[in-house]
């Protein structure tokens, strides 16, 4: 597997980066930068491309809007766009790295920083990372220092969420944020075409040295088959998410398996609807096979899950599991309406299985299954009595405590269950008040069993995602979480 870019120059941030990045300005052979990457990107915008929702995460994986932070395989805060840090109680003072330069030609300073960390935190909805936080941002001279309410361990890590990107001045107007040419990454984004492309161009000016391919040409191609597709013809250059049913159509070289810190779960609605009596969240556990799922749906290439924290998180093994698990009740004669989305090619098929499964053990179940633009508002609105759905668990952070708040807690901006448990509630606060370490670790594993016990969500499997590769890409980013795909020094041929 590449290793990161990123992740070399954030690990040698006390060494000139320059002379660092300049170690990798040839490819193999010898030559300099070459061609423009084209990639297929598996959802396509829900909105603008906004670094505060979702979106940020092409944003970054593009390699064109940067964070104070970066996290290394690990887990880590290593230092990125801030050179380092200092805490003192409640509140944490970054220093920026001098010499950047944002994409419109404006440079990076303080106020930059701190406009862009203002807007995350005002936001409604906030992004999802600062979800239970609330913060405040001050500029001095060549450092912002960000101050929470309480005293919170992780705020580096939360800095290092590509939805916490900072972006030009020119990015925010008129309670919009567009990052067209606003980002400083290696490279500059210079059209989006609404949810069918987007354009990127090589930064010669990056700061972190020389970048080797002249831009990037992403599609969006919600459909797998059609994805893979690309990939097959020689219509795409690096392909997100191939599924399962169509790896095996690809040639062994063109394809890396790549274990996810991500979760295939299915939310029940805890507040309304047959699955507000535990009962009935037991019963639909107990009638779930989901081994039958990572054999039949996904060949054998999932882990089955026996938490909501799978095997990409090697701590989670540590689990206690349902300490208290509930008591069936009779499902016979139980309507509910499952809902789901095609983005994931596997998800429709995975529904049929879990429609087939409860009803075998009583239940009706109707399936709704739309786009995911279609249908999330509904599913955050609590539209369904069951919502399955493809989860990344530590996406944010790189710490399971924000997945945890945005889904569980009382107050979670992506609370598919609508569901609110005290006890729940005590056990996240707890976890995250806890320094990082072993102690942090085990007050994760509480709360996960503290959700267990309440079937607020049936985990089936972890995801292994299939990242596909033409024969002349090399350097393209193979990450677990998610926020790299395509860096400075990837190339082709």
């Amino acid at each position: 597997m590449p290793v990161s870019r990123r992740s070399l120059l954030a690990a040698a941030s006390a060494a000139p980066v320059l002379g660092l990045a300049a170690c990798f300005s040839e490819g193999a052979d010898g030559t300099g930068a070459s061609g423009r990457v084209r990639v297929a990107m598996m959802q396509p915008p829900r909105s603008g491309l906004s670094p505060l929702t979702d979106d940020a995460f092409k944003l970054s994986r593009w390699a064109t809007a940067e964070t104070l932070v970066v996290l290394d395989a690990d887990g880590n805060a290593l230092p990125w766009l801030a050179t380092e840090w200092v805490q003192d109680g409640s509140a944490w003072t970054f220093t920026l790295r001098e010499d950047v330069a944002f994409h419109d030609g404006t440079a990076l300073t303080a106020e930059a920083v701190a406009h862009s960390l203002t807007t995350a935190a005002q936001a409604a909805p906030k992004p999802r990372i600062l979800d239970g936080v609330e913060l405040t941002v001050a500029a001095a001279g060549n450092t912002v220092t960000v101050t929470t309410a309480e005293a919170d361990p992780l705020l580096p890590h939360r800095l290092s969420s590509p939805q916490l990107s900072i972006l030009a001045a020119k990015a925010y107007r008129d309670g919009i944020v567009d990052p067209v040419g606003a980002g400083s990454g290696a490279f500059v984004l210079t059209a989006v075409d609404g949810t069918s492309s987007a354009t990127l161009d090589r930064n010669p000016d990056w700061w972190g040295g020389e970048v080797l391919a002249e831009g990037i040409d992403a599609a969006f191609v919600p459909d797998g088959v059609a994805r893979a597709g690309k990939l097959r013809a020689g219509e795409a250059d690096i392909v997100e998410a191939i599924p399962v049913s169509q790896a095996g159509l690809l040639e062994p070289d063109q394809i890396t398996e790549v274990p996810m810190p991500r979760t295939c779960t299915l939310y029940l609605n805890c507040s309304a609807g047959p699955f507000s009596d535990p009962g009935l969240r037991a019963a639909a556990r107990e009638a779930i096979d989901a081994s039958s799922i990572v054999e039949g749906v996904y060949d054998g290439r999932a882990d089955l899950a026996e938490g909501l924290l799978g095997p990409a998180i090697p701590w989670a093994a540590e689990r206690a599991g349902r300490t208290e698990p509930a008591t069936a009740a009779p499902a016979a004669g139980t309507a509910l309406t499952l809902g789901t989305f095609t983005d994931r090619a596997e998800l429709p098929e995975v529904a049929q299985v879990l429609q087939q499964q409860l009803q075998d053990a009583g239940f009706t179940v109707e399936l709704d299954i739309r786009e995911y633009a279609n249908i999330e508002a509904d599913a955050l609105d609590g539209a369904f009595d069951a919502f399955l759905l493809s989860r990344a668990t530590v996406l944010d952070s790189g710490d399971p405590v924000a997945y945890m708040y945005s889904d569980f807690g009382s107050e979670g901006s992506f609370n598919l269950s609508q569901f609110a448990d005290d006890g729940v509630d005590a056990a996240l606060d707890a976890a995250g008040a806890t320094v990082p370490g072993e102690e942090r670790r085990t007050a994760v594993l509480a709360a996960e069993t503290a959700i267990l016990n309440a079937d607020a969500a049936i985990p089936l499997l972890h995801e292994r995602v299939i990242q596909g590769d033409a024969a002349g890409v090399s350097g393209s980013l193979k990450d677990p979480r998610e926020r790299e795909l395509v860096g400075p020094e990837t190339r082709l041929a």
